[in-house]
């Protein structure tokens, strides 16, 4: 895992732990990833999309193969200590190479008591170690979140140095209530005294308005430097203060987390308090584990809205976003745009339109169309109102997860693929280009993802123009889930199906009737059906994306993302390949980088790796239509990233970034980048 050490992003954050222990820490690690990157079950949701690496192995003796690099500008490393890790020399050995860089801050959390015996020497000689094993019981994941999401602000987004252990690092709340009633009185109460009653004031100091002083000025005062939580009662939105208190917090540009505890009903939301996360929790006295949802919530929303504006700044800084567009840590709101308007008003200097820029995913136009009244210009760094853009191409995506390895070697989760699918199929489509994807019809399948999102822009964007072509194979579409699917998504695919090449019509008994792959001869006949399939589809492309793949395990002659690549430079097709991700795609890029062939792409590896596979090569060969491997060899070898780049629209450079990226959101940008240099290419000629 490599990376160039120029223009790298704010933050990535990396996970090291022992294989012994994965029961005791993993769902801990999962659970906080899930919140610190956008969830691929809601994707159009507006949680944090931190970068993140896990560092394991699947021999509990060894350790990773490699440390963590430098990633990003601040590289947060929480290292998980124990008896497993203490005993084991070769990861003692592991983690005293962590102490040779200053690269990254590392964040030591012990399992149990045995891994606090690690401060006694070596790298982690004096640090101050999480007890993750006094955690309580019936409140473990949230402590654990609370904790490290604590340490990931503190290192990586509070401008703190690793020896400024005494550096205020706590984060102010500001508890906003209505002081008359019961309910957000008490909650604030709660609040504030299990904070000071607990640990918890390590990590946030909590204020109210003190008596004796103006209003008005303590309110300014307090919530310059604070996370506003506005406890939100039956009173709250008909109270003036509080109203205050919303507004001063929009316009100081503070992180602000609502605590929904209605009891009954409130006449009329004041509409201030919307575009931020919500909690709810009950009127009746709060549980701890209430108190640690808000808290939480508050936590994760300041390193949200931080690190939204530190990413929105690198972004900006590497010509994503146009230099003079003011940035939002929130999609924009319309008092905050009469604000910028009245400033830009005021100002000597004529900034011309106004131009906002905000965290990713895009708004839809439902909610964007006033901003075309105000003469405003809205942008993401992946998407801008005033794009113009007058080719539609066929875009035909190859991604498929593939099997991990323990995170022994390649260091990222398979669900980056989910949300590259994800991206890729929200800004292709939104584009009114097609989107071409071959693979079964299936349940949590990258099919359904694309699908998922398909859905959601057509119904949002009112437009009749989207279209999903997805491409299937005999005999694929006979299956009852694929039928099921296929009316699950009626009107809005065009399923394409194959028919059975001619050289396999004849030796099939009953063509509508599901064949098993079970066997070396069906296995064939599979394998002869995807190939017509692939053919047939990457010709009805224009444009063909390339991400994961797997290497074994597959159907087919050859490995599937690999037999579709070779089709696309066959035909000549303008190919992205992202390698990053791993896979079967990362082995591609590395073979044609350095003009040299890695040994999955061999024959006598797939024999050794996938079982049957020489039988079904034997077959093949009787029939001449074997996977030749001297071919593939002498196709990559053959390939060069300039001819990529140039068919692609991108620099040399831009297609190196492309094919070693590990950030989602980079690659989606190399990947629109590229097309929108086609079309001008395209108009130039």
């Amino acid at each position: 895992m490599t990376t160039s050490t120029q223009n790298l992003p704010p933050l990535a954050v990396h996970f090291i732990w022992h294989p012994s222990d994965k029961e005791f820490i993993f769902n801990i690690i999962s659970e906080f990833r899930r919140y610190i990157t956008r969830d691929t079950d809601r994707p159009f949701s507006r949680e944090i999309n931190i970068p993140t690496f896990l560092y394991s192995s699947r021999n509990p003796s060894n350790p990773p193969k490699n440390t963590p690099p430098k990633l990003a500008d601040k590289n947060v490393v929480f290292v998980f200590t124990s008896g497993q890790t203490l005993t084991e020399p070769s990861w003692v050995d592991y983690f005293n190479k962590l102490g040779g860089s200053t690269d990254y801050f590392i964040v030591p959390v012990a399992i149990d008591e045995a891994g606090m015996k690690h401060s006694y020497s070596g790298t982690l000689k004096n640090y101050n170690f999480i007890r993750a094993h006094n955690w309580p019981d019936d409140n473990r994941i949230e402590s654990g979140i609370l904790e490290l999401s604590h340490e990931l602000y503190r290192y990586g987004l509070n401008d703190i140095n690793s020896n400024e252990v005494g550096k205020e690092t706590s984060i102010k709340l500001f508890l906003s209530h209505a002081k008359k009633g019961d309910t957000g009185l008490n909650h604030a109460q709660e609040i504030k005294r299990f904070i000071d009653n607990s640990n918890m004031n390590r990590f946030f100091d909590a204020n109210e308005i003190s008596p004796g002083f103006k209003f008005d000025e303590e309110i300014e005062r307090h919530l310059k430097n604070s996370t506003m939580v506005a406890i939100v009662s039956d009173a709250y939105s008909s109270r003036y203060w509080c109203q205050r208190e919303v507004l001063t917090a929009k316009s100081e540009h503070r992180p602000i987390v609502v605590v929904n505890s209605l009891e009954d009903y409130e006449d009329r939301i004041f509409p201030s308090i919307g575009n931020v996360p919500c909690v709810h929790v009950t009127a009746e006295t709060l549980t701890h584990k209430d108190i640690l949802r808000i808290l939480i919530a508050s936590l994760l929303e300041t390193v949200r809205f931080k690190y939204a504006e530190v990413s929105l700044k690198f972004y900006q800084s590497q010509g994503w976003i146009d230099s003079k567009a003011s940035i939002l840590c929130r999609p924009p709101e319309v008092q905050q745009v009469v604000e910028l308007l009245s400033k830009n008003q005021s100002s000597s200097n004529d900034s011309g339109r106004l131009h906002l820029c905000y965290p990713e995913p895009p708004l839809y136009q439902e909610e964007t169309i006033w901003t075309d009244y105000l003469n405003i210009t809205v942008s993401t760094p992946l998407w801008s109102s005033n794009e113009e853009q007058t080719e539609k191409y066929n875009i035909g995506i190859s991604i498929s997860d593939y099997l991990e390895d323990g995170y022994e070697e390649h260091h990222q989760h398979t669900d980056e693929l989910q949300r590259l699918s994800q991206d890729l199929a929200r800004h292709i489509l939104s584009r009114d280009h097609t989107l071409i994807y071959g693979g079964d019809l299936r349940e949590n399948g990258f099919t359904e993802f694309v699908l998922e999102e398909a859905s959601v822009l057509k119904e949002r964007l009112k437009s009749d123009q989207f279209n999903v072509k997805n491409h299937l194979a005999w005999p694929l579409y006979l299956t009852p889930a694929s039928k099921e699917f296929s009316i699950k998504y009626y009107g809005l695919l065009d399923i394409v199906k194959h028919q059975v090449p001619g050289d396999i019509d004849s030796i099939l008994k009953d063509k509508e009737i599901f064949l098993k792959p079970d066997c070396p001869e069906n296995q064939y006949i599979w394998s002869r059906c995807l190939t017509t399939m692939r053919e047939e589809s990457i010709e009805n492309s224009d444009i063909r994306i390339f991400a994961g793949g797997k290497l074994e395990g597959y159907l087919g002659k050859m490995p599937g993302v690999l037999e579709e690549f070779l089709i696309a430079i066959d035909l000549n097709k303008p190919i992205y390949l992202a390698g990053g991700l791993g896979g079967l795609c990362q082995k591609l890029c590395d073979s044609i980088l350095n003009n040299e062939i890695c040994e999955e792409f061999a024959e006598g590896w797939q024999i050794s790796h996938n079982a049957g596979y020489i039988e079904l090569q034997q077959i093949a060969k009787g029939n001449s239509f074997e996977a030749n491997y001297e071919q593939v060899e002498t196709s990559l070898l053959n390939l060069s990233v300039e001819k990529l780049s140039s068919e692609s629209g991108l620099s040399k450079d831009d297609y190196i970034r492309l094919m070693k990226t590990h950030f989602v959101d980079e690659i989606v940008h190399l990947i629109l980048k590229g097309l929108k240099q086609r079309e001008r290419n395209l108009g130039e000629s």
